[in-house]
């Protein structure tokens, strides 16, 4: 197929179509300087053979100047004011003013994609170019050349019911204008499409722009999924080349988000090949824009996260409470930093003017920060627990009257599962003001018993007891004693009192319970061997007789009686 122009005027020769709507634009622009400069605006001065009439509004007098009012119409967007330029007759009434703005709007495309097409050569003269013109009232503006055949773009000089003379684009030459429109269009691919797709549309796009976008969704889609094995399979042994030490599974989370950057980079590379409205156009970029920045937000986030794995498992030996308390914390403030910058970029992006909005905020803080007091509160609370660290993830504390280990700090709450298993969660500005006893944090462990001897037991068996259970607790390699590890200390109601105080040198409760365990078994066989016991507490009770009863008549009465009938006493022992 063969596609070409013919010259205007006394020229008379073949000329090529360039898809250039650029360069057209300019040449439009030059030849209106150019006839401003030569003869004023474009707009036909009145002849000698002029009819007396008055001019047309819309500057439909001469050939020249109905063109480059139609071009300003067409470039002004203004379809329905530029189909009053076109010659309609042929079409029924009702249906005019839709039809002609879509084929002056395609008319206006042709045109601009006409790099030879020049304003400048059209007659400004109200009659037209008589010179050498076979049919009087018409001037060619183009010529094509399609598939061999000549296809020439008139203009009709036509009288309407007011008498007007005016120019218009000849009513053959508007029923050729699909064809040229597709003929001449940037788009190689409507040349070859069948009508219906190509002039059948929906939100002012071609329904083969429609399907081509759907197809191009579903061939990124199947494209990015090709790409996490190809990846797989050249990057991980590249990475052990380079990196030995890095685990392959931990550069595997960045393949999903670099898979979606990958997507929203093909697709928007094909929407400019494909071109479609100005309003679609617009709702696509949005949302691909929104996409990428989500990529981009969700790709930072993997990368955080492979950052503070990396420091955990580097301070896991030396600083284990930091690593579980600090870092996911740090994580946390890190990720929601990207996301409002995501959201930033995004309102950017879409033209929201974000120092405004940030402005904005700074008016609405107080109103936000009174609204939200007790979050502001929770959070602060929560970076002065991390950054205090009178608790860390793993401890085991009292808070309060209860009891249990600290499970995670977070930015609004502290959890902590109880000796119970239930898990309390206790709002950080709440749990940074209490009192907290961190038993995790002791270098030793107390041992502390007091060991109650009976009253009865002698002075020699008491001495060779305290000596006895301080040499124990001197050679054990686990304890710290004092001077004075074993003390007697007083003489209770019922018992001898002897004081034992020494530390058990362990961290671990398991191994103070069975430190602990072993000393109290020795310290009864100690009391065992000395020859004595521990005390028990012991309760008297006393029981006295009843005097007898005087009788009811007055007879003297019995001689009293008096004794004490019983006195037991009994131990009881208080377990």
């Amino acid at each position: 197929m063969r596609l070409g122009t013919k010259g205007l005027g006394a020229h008379g020769s073949i000329r090529n179509i360039l898809p250039a709507s650029a360069l057209v634009r300019v040449a439009v622009t030059v030849a209106i300087s150019v006839s401003l400069m030569l003869g004023g605006p474009p707009q036909p001065s009145a002849p000698a053979n002029n009819s007396g009439n008055s001019q047309d509004p819309l500057h439909r007098d001469s050939p020249q100047s109905s063109v480059v009012a139609f071009l300003e119409a067409f470039h002004a967007r203004d379809y329905v004011k530029a189909a009053k330029y076109l010659d309609l007759r042929k079409f029924p009434r009702p249906e005019r003013m839709k039809t002609g703005a879509g084929l002056a709007q395609q008319l206006g495309q042709v045109l601009d994609r006409d790099s030879q097409f020049d304003v400048a050569d059209l007659s400004r003269d109200t009659a037209g170019n008589q010179a050498g013109s076979s049919q009087p009232n018409r001037e060619r503006v183009d010529a094509f050349t399609i598939n061999g055949h000549s296809l020439d773009l008139d203009l009709d000089r036509v009288q309407l019911h007011s008498g007007l003379a005016v120019w218009l684009f000849s009513g053959d030459s508007v029923e050729h204008i699909p064809q040229l429109a597709r003929m001449t269009s940037d788009s190689p691919v409507e040349r070859y499409l069948p009508d219906a797709l190509v002039y059948w549309s929906f939100l002012d796009m071609a329904l083969w722009r429609w399907i081509a976008l759907a197809l191009l969704a579903v061939l990124v889609g199947g494209l990015s999924k090709l790409l996490s094995p190809l990846v797989r399979r050249l990057g991980e042994p590249a990475l052990k080349r380079i990196a030995p030490r890095i685990n392959w599974s931990l550069v595997e989370g960045l393949l999903a988000p670099l898979q979606l950057v990958f997507a929203v980079a093909v697709f928007r590379a094909g929407i400019e090949w494909i071109g479609p409205s100005a309003l679609v156009r617009l709702y696509l970029e949005r949302g691909v824009a929104l996409l990428f920045f989500l990529s981009l937000a969700w790709l930072g986030m993997r990368i955080v996260d492979l950052i503070i794995k990396h420091l955990a498992v580097a301070l896991q030996s030396n600083h284990q409470s930091f690593s579980y308390s600090v870092l996911p914390l740090a994580s946390r403030v890190v990720k929601m930093t990207i996301l409002l910058l995501m959201i930033a970029a995004v309102l950017s992006n879409w033209g929201y003017n974000t120092t405004t909005i940030v402005a904005g905020l700074g008016v609405g803080g107080i109103a936000i920060a009174l609204a939200a007091q007790k979050t502001i509160e929770n959070f602060f609370g929560g970076v002065a627990v991390v950054s205090d660290r009178p608790v860390a993830v793993g401890d085991f504390c009292k808070f309060g009257d209860r009891m249990g280990t600290v499970e995670d700090i977070g930015l609004r709450s502290t959890r902590i599962r109880t000796l119970d298993r239930t898990l309390v969660t206790v709002p950080n500005g709440q749990f940074s003001s209490m009192t907290l006893e961190n038993f995790d944090q002791r270098d030793k462990m107390l041992f502390h018993f007091t060991l109650n001897l009976r009253r009865d037991t002698k002075p020699d068996q008491v001495r060779a007891l305290l000596a006895a259970i301080t040499k124990t607790l001197a050679e054990h390699p686990k304890l710290e004693t004092g001077p004075i590890p074993v003390r007697f200390v007083g003489v209770g109601t019922y018992s001898l009192d002897l004081e034992i105080f020494a530390h058990v040198q362990t961290r671990n409760g398991d191994e103070f319970m069975q430190i602990q365990q072993d000393l109290y078994l020795w310290i009864l066989d100690a009391v065992e061997t000395a020859g004595t016991a521990l005390a028990l507490p012991t309760q008297a009770s006393i029981s006295y007789s009843n005097e007898d009863v005087p009788k009811p008549n007055g007879a003297s009465s019995r001689r009293r009686q008096g004794q004490l009938a019983a006195v037991r006493t009994e131990e009881e022992v208080h377990v």
